[in-house]
């Protein structure tokens, strides 16, 4: 019995007190080996069009001062999340990047590893992003820890961002699904219907929110070159 709405969300299935459902994360990986097939499938090149344009986006967001093949992290990540999002829509599969646990590991990893590269390799150009060109000396120090607390919480606001999006439309789907034994005939056309309607948003949001992390990701990439 369901104890609580967001238990519906906890990695309740184990054997051996293993807990099975993060196995769903690994699922994506039986969709790469498209990627060897002699003669590409519609599915590939339809992916490996979207990989292009994401790389020829990032790669002008990183700028001229990137390293080679840098893009690649991020097109990973996004690969990564965007799997992980579609497979929480089918039934009865573990949706691993609703949890803390998987989208603060990964923010967490990215933005320590920027800011250990930026501070030992450009320190002088971390200083001088700390204070905005044209702002007057009163306002410096203020400005500076404005600029820390912001640069502090970005894991925090990207994890959040990712794991309160997904949370939020599984479980509009969750509660309007359990009041369809209650209904009429009619009634449950509609809430068929409106389910739809719902999976269609979250299919949207599983791509958004997929982009945005990795358009932020690269953004604060490029802030320390």
């Amino acid at each position: 019995m369901m104890t609580n709405l967001f238990s519906i969300f906890d990695p309740s299935t184990n054997i051996f007190n293993l807990s099975l459902n993060w196995m769903s994360t690994l699922i994506g990986l039986m969709i790469i080996p498209y990627s060897f097939w002699i003669i590409p499938n519609r599915q590939f090149i339809l992916w490996n069009f979207i990989l292009n344009k994401l790389h020829n986006e990032f790669k002008t967001l990183l700028g001229p001062n990137s390293f080679n093949g840098s893009t690649f992290i991020f097109i990973s990540l996004f690969s990564f999340i965007l799997f992980n999002n579609f497979l929480g829509l089918f039934p009865y599969i573990f949706t691993s990047t609703s949890h803390l646990t998987i989208s603060l590991s990964m923010s967490l990893t990215l933005w320590l590893s920027f800011m250990i590269y930026g501070w030992i390799f450009n320190a002088q150009h971390m200083f001088t992003h700390m204070i905005p060109q044209g702002t007057p000396s009163i306002l410096m120090p203020f400005m500076v820890l404005i600029e820390t607390i912001s640069n502090i919480i970005r894991p925090g606001t990207l994890a959040v961002r990712l794991t309160a999006n997904m949370i939020a439309g599984h479980l509009l789907l969750t509660l309007l699904s359990s009041t369809g034994n209650n209904m009429s005939f009619f009634m449950l056309f509609i809430l068929i219907f409106m389910q739809i309607l719902l999976l269609v948003l979250e299919s949207a949001v599983a791509i958004i929110q997929s982009y945005v992390i990795a358009i932020l990701s690269t953004l604060y990439s490029s802030e320390v070159n």
